[in-house]
């Protein structure tokens, strides 16, 4: 099974070697972690892209191509993402373990080599990235976000958080604006990576079965050519609610959404969170969950009725497709489910159904490499890093008391309803 074994190798760099023996690849990812703002979200978001498609030594993608072949069918990617008010981005590469290379041919050492080229030796035209590249991103970039606004569920949770986070980094999207990513150029682009080499939190993951000590040689060396500052890597969490925000918007669908979204002041920055997570997981995060049976099933007032814990904001969103019709009833019976689990009205049965779900959901997570490592990425930026083991351990030793008291710390802060017109 996975362990873990964490150093720091340069000023705010990070590597976390994850041994495992189940897997017949290894996988090595750098993300570098920032603030995540408005004026640099975009940049970071098209550096994801655009800096995975060529390198100074490897000009044009069909040479890029050929050496991935060269390395087993190697697989190289790039991406961006948010966690809390912070935006992550990542350089990865995964291939075949160096135990089932032939010839003793060091894998490992040699993806290390070309995941360096990406991030250190960019493709570059004086102190600017090609437009070729860029203008490709940009197009690629604003298809994801034209997907997103098309795909309405995620549409809606989105608002929901622009609005409950309205004056908090984490209403923006990881991808910045559309607008925003038009007005991009090629020295804004050098700046951001730049910046990103030299002012941000670099977390380095492998995932393998063999050794780590090329990777982690190689990677030491590159980081420690930069005169590094650490940014500090902050959440801002709230469990204050002055008054309920009611906002509704309407577009040609044929199904409404119905966002609630909770505050509380428990995250895992300073908080044990297991017990909230079992909390809600009870209500809305399972096949036993209450708003499944009861809502969804039992009363008919939902085509989905979810859910989820932001743990490092502190936040509850139940997210629901409804008929216009039913938006109201269906919102006071989600709101008396939850005043159920907070009053106690619940069984051993859905206690025990819920931990034994979150246990198999821990363990189907770490099945694969992407996995394992999203398991510790969490750990290490909460600075709490225990094994699927020891989640389990934990979610088991949670009491009826403290689900109890979990589901009082929820705060109902904003109804959203995107509604069908008539």
């Amino acid at each position: 099974m996975d362990s873990i074994n964490r150093l720091e190798i340069a000023k705010g760099v990070y590597f976390n070697s994850i041994k495992d023996n189940r897997f017949k690849t290894s996988k090595i990812s750098v993300s570098f972690i920032v603030p995540l703002k408005e004026e640099t979200a975009s940049v970071n978001a098209l550096l994801s892209g655009v800096m995975t498609r060529t390198t100074s030594k490897y000009p044009d993608f069909t040479l890029l191509s050929k050496k991935l072949s060269d390395l087993y069918g190697a697989h190289l990617g790039g991406f961006v993402r948010k966690t809390g008010d912070n935006q992550i981005v990542t350089f990865s590469i995964s291939g075949i373990d160096d135990k089932y290379a032939f010839e003793g041919d060091n894998i490992s050492k040699d993806m290390t080599d070309l995941l360096c080229n990406i991030i250190f030796n960019p493709k570059l035209d004086g102190n600017s990235f090609c437009e070729e590249e860029i203008t490709q991103e940009k197009r690629q970039l604003k298809e994801v976000i034209d997907s997103e606004f098309n795909d309405k569920r995620t549409y809606s949770i989105n608002q929901a958080v622009k609005i409950i986070c309205k004056y908090e980094p984490y209403s923006l999207s990881r991808f910045g604006t559309k607008e925003d990513i038009d007005t991009v150029t090629g020295e804004d682009l050098y700046n951001g990576w730049v910046s990103l080499l030299n002012n941000s939190r670099v977390e380095i993951f492998y995932v393998g079965d063999s050794s780590s000590d090329a990777v982690i040689d190689e990677l030491k060396a590159q980081f420690s050519k930069y005169d590094r500052t650490e940014c500090e890597i902050n959440n801002i969490v709230s469990g204050e609610v002055t008054e309920v925000k009611t906002v509704k918007e309407e577009m040609e669908l044929s199904q409404s959404k119905m966002i609630l979204a909770f505050r509380t002041d428990i995250s895992d920055n300073k908080d044990n969170t297991m017990p909230m997570r079992l909390a809600v997981a009870m209500l809305g995060g399972t096949a036993h969950s209450k708003l499944f049976n009861n809502v969804r099933e039992k009363l008919s007032l939902c085509y989905y009725c979810s859910s989820r814990f932001i743990k490092n904001k502190g936040l509850m969103f139940i997210e629901s497709g409804v008929e216009k019709k039913n938006i109201e009833e269906a919102k006071n019976a989600i709101l008396k489910e939850l005043d159920d689990l907070a009053n106690g009205n619940f069984t051993d049965f859905e206690i025990n159904a819920t931990k034994l779900s979150m246990c198999n959901s821990f363990i189907t997570i770490a099945d694969n490499e992407f996995g394992l490592e999203t398991w510790y990425f969490s750990q290490v930026l909460s600075n709490k890093i225990s094994s699927v083991e020891d989640a389990c351990k934990e979610v088991n030793s949670v009491t009826r008391e403290e689900i109890i008291e979990m589901a009082k710390k929820l705060k109902l802060d904003t109804v959203y309803t995107l509604e069908s017109k008539e």
